[in-house]
Formats: structure tokens, sequence, C-alpha cells
């Protein structure tokens, strides 16, 4: 009687097959991830010289700074804050539990739910320009692209809920803008809070003969502090 032997050309042509087309889905993504990237970095370009001409109107104390920090990382400086966007080099899925499984665009289409993510995170200038390397910034919003370039945005307020339509927003520079223009109002929105007076009440000798250990007392607007009129502690 014949040995039965498992079929290794199917058993190789499903390997080859699989890995290709997830290969291809995912270089796609990338791609589309790092145009919309490309797009958000001259959006924010642009609006840094619009926004600086237009605030200098009524005072040239008040800074306003584009600034790449690499083919992936971005900033925009503005008054005492910082937005910092970061696009992640690599593809992700959701959750079971995520609710764009509900959505009946991907249940007709599995692959759309996966997506390029670009990271927006907001600092205080001064943690920067005095090198508070123990202070805090926190995530903004994080922007989802996929194969498509359909997108939708996670994040606080009105980032939350003004770009969640997955299944008919396309990404382009007037949508990237928007989104920048509602990052920035949020950060602006919240005005950073006096510690407990008991949390700082103490300070060694040490601490204040180091003026640079005294800078780099932690300071943020969301740790250790709270924001104003801001109950909203998760994503």
């Amino acid at each position: 009687m014949k040995k039965h032997t498992p079929n290794k050309t199917s058993s190789h042509e499903l390997l080859i097959k699989t890995f290709t087309e997830k290969a291809t889905l995912k270089n796609e993504i990338y791609h589309n991830t790092l145009k919309a990237f490309k797009q958000l970095k001259a959006e924010l370009k642009q609006m840094s010289l619009d926004l600086k001409k237009e605030i200098h109107q009524h005072s040239k104390d008040i800074l306003v700074e584009y600034k790449e920090q690499g083919e992936f990382m971005v900033e925009l400086k503005f008054a005492g804050d910082v937005l910092i966007f970061v696009m992640h080099t690599n593809i992700f899925h959701f959750e079971k539990d995520h609710y764009i499984w509900k959505q009946s665009y991907i249940e007709k289409d599995n692959s759309r739910s996966y997506c390029g993510v670009i990271n927006v995170y907001n600092f205080l200038a001064d943690s920067f320009k005095y090198n508070r390397i123990n202070d805090a910034g926190y995530m903004v919003a994080r922007l989802f692209v996929n194969k498509e370039n359909h997108y939708f945005v996670e994040g606080k307020r009105q980032l939350g809920y003004l770009y969640n339509d997955f299944p008919n927003a396309v990404i382009d520079r007037s949508a990237v803008r928007a989104i920048v223009e509602s990052a920035i109002l949020y950060s602006l929105s919240f005005d950073l809070l006096t510690p407990p007076y008991d949390a700082v009440k103490e300070l060694s000798v040490q601490d204040m003969n180091d003026a640079s250990q005294y800078l780099n007392m932690k300071t943020g607007k969301r740790v250790g502090f709270r924001f104003q009129t801001d109950d909203d502690m998760h994503l």
C-alpha cells in the first residue's frame, strides 16, 4: 500500500500566495501612509508660514515654528506648545473588540482593516528649550490610513468624533489641514495648572544648588496635573 504524503506543492503554493498578498498589501498601505505624511509635512510648513504672518500682526513675540526631525517625524511649535507628528513605519491591525469591526465596510473586505498610523503628541515648548528630560507629553490623536487611502482618527474631544467616517473619508491635504487645526485648538484649550502644594513643598539644598536639577522637576499638562475642564481620561 502506497504511503500517503502531504501535498507539498499545494502547501508551498499557499505559502507563497499568502506571503505575497500580505506583503503587497502592507507595502501598499505603507506608501499610502507615507504619502499622507508628506501631505502633512507640506500643510504644516504652509500653516506655520500663514500663522506666523497673521499672528505677528498682533504680536511678534509669539513663536510659530516648523521643524523636520527626519523622514518620519516633524514638529510644529506655537506659543508654549509643541505638536510632534510621528509616522510609524509598520502596519497595524485592530483588536477584535475595536468598533471598526462593526462596520460593513470592513465586513465586506477584511484587508481594509489593516492601517498605517501617524501619532500626534503634545509637549510643552519649554520642556525642549530647557532640556527637561523628565517632562511628559501626551498623545492628542492618531491617524489611521488604509489601502484605499481611507482614514479615521482616534483622539481627544473633537478629534475623536469629527474624523471617524472610515468607509467614506479619503485622506488629502484639506483633511490633513483640518486635523492639524483641531489638534492645535485642542492643545491650546488647556492650561498648565499649579500642582498640589503638598506635592512640591519640599526641595533639598542639592536641588536648589543644582539649577539644572531644579529645571528638570517633572512638568506636563497631564502627568502631575490635570486639564482644566478635561474629565476625559482616555482616548
